[in-house]
């Protein structure tokens, strides 16, 4: 067996007895290289270093029931291939999380994880989610899609669900992280749409086929979202909410922190205003999504109202429109007054309005027609 083809099964064999997201085992990799951590779990040489003899017993009776080629047959049977680090297809992304880093990811589907990562972002939320966070993070994920943006979440039911589905309604591509092992989607409510994922996007998880997730698996399932794309989108979050601590390990890594807000009483969006009342950027659409993560020149549009007629007239004669009175007639010294110029600018201007029918003359007065009060209103909103 070469080198590579024993670090290989060593991870394999290290994915079934260490818990995702250990630090300690990660410096111990780091250390003294997988290889040499495996034999040691196998029982040969001492135990690993700074391990307690609980912890150690523990580890070891996972070791004796670990079979690295079982798990690869099961994988390729299943259509499962094992990423490692150093791997072509390994996004080097993930190395930001230090001795965090996944020891192998398992991947389902056809793309490659590395180029879908390059170009990817996280959209995240509750499970509970309202209609209102549904549409918006199915609105918000298909349209990434559209601008060529891969859509990652952790397939589960709410907000992550909405926005896989928004993707997959748009012909876009999509990654679902899972906390168990992606030969055994979870939940099992979700088997077709991660099916569907599989399919038409890709599954990626830490854990070896036929694993099951725990509360803790699912927390450090997040942090490989958040390392794997360029920002994390909030969508929904209670205080205590998971997605949160996606957005926290966002930050952490230096990513991009976004929440799309909710109504103020609601607090199932309590969690995402936390989030906005820190670092994170408010945003309502892909587009504002885009231009917080994307290249230089992917801005979102300008934001403004419906351009309005009075909007296309020169300033001085839209001063002059303001000037007059919502209701009856007003003389040209008070309407220069009011419009901060001279009497005889002021009733040149008028003239000129009164040639595009904004204004008409009533003796030495004037005042505004019918039309120009409409556009008045709406120029001046609400009062």
């Amino acid at each position: 067996m070469s080198g590579d083809d024993s670090g290989r099964l060593a991870r394999v064999f290290l994915t079934r007895v260490i818990e995702p997201g250990d630090e300690t085992a990660g410096r111990w990799v780091r250390e003294l290289g997988v290889v040499e951590v495996a034999r040691r779990l196998k029982g040969a040489g001492g135990p690993l270093p700074g391990v307690s003899g609980r912890r150690w017993e523990g580890l070891r009776a996972r070791a004796r029931g670990a079979d690295p080629e079982r798990d690869l047959g099961t994988a390729r049977a299943a259509g499962v291939r094992f990423l490692a680090p150093g791997d072509g297809e390994w996004p080097r992304q993930l190395d930001d999380l230090g001795d965090a880093r996944p020891l192998g990811l398992w991947v389902r589907g056809q793309a490659s994880l590395r180029m879908w990562a390059l170009r990817s972002v996280a959209v995240v939320g509750a499970r509970a989610c309202t209609e209102y966070g549904a549409h918006m993070a199915a609105v918000l994920a298909a349209g990434l899609a559209e601008r060529g943006w891969v859509v990652v979440s952790g397939g589960a039911y709410g907000i992550d669900g909405a926005a896989h589905r928004g993707v997959l309604g748009a012909g876009g591509a999509t990654v679902a992280v899972l906390a168990c092992g992606v030969d055994r989607p979870y939940p099992p409510g979700h088997a077709g749409l991660i099916g569907r994922i599989a399919e038409q996007g890709l599954v990626v998880g830490e854990l070896p086929p036929g694993d099951h997730p725990t509360p803790s698996r699912f927390v450090q399932r997040n942090r490989v979202i958040a390392a794997l794309t360029r920002g994390t989108v909030v969508v929904e979050a209670a205080h205590r909410s998971g997605s949160l601590v996606t957005a926290r390990a966002a930050q952490r890594l230096g990513r991009h922190t976004m929440g799309v807000p909710g109504p103020a009483t609601s607090a199932r969006s309590a969690g995402v205003h936390e989030l906005l009342r820190g670092d994170a950027v408010l945003v309502t659409d892909a587009a504002e999504v885009v231009e917080l993560v994307g290249d230089m020149g992917e801005l979102a549009p300008e934001r403004r109202g419906p351009v309005l007629p009075a909007d296309l007239l020169a300033p001085g004669a839209r001063r002059v429109l303001a000037a007059l009175p919502g209701r009856g007639t007003a003389g040209p010294a008070l309407i220069a007054r009011d419009a901060q110029t001279t009497q005889d600018d002021a009733v040149a201007r008028l003239y000129e309005l009164r040639a595009l029918g904004y204004v008409e003359r009533h003796g030495d007065g004037w005042k505004l027609t019918r039309q120009a009060m409409i556009s008045v209103r709406r120029a001046r909103g609400p009062s």
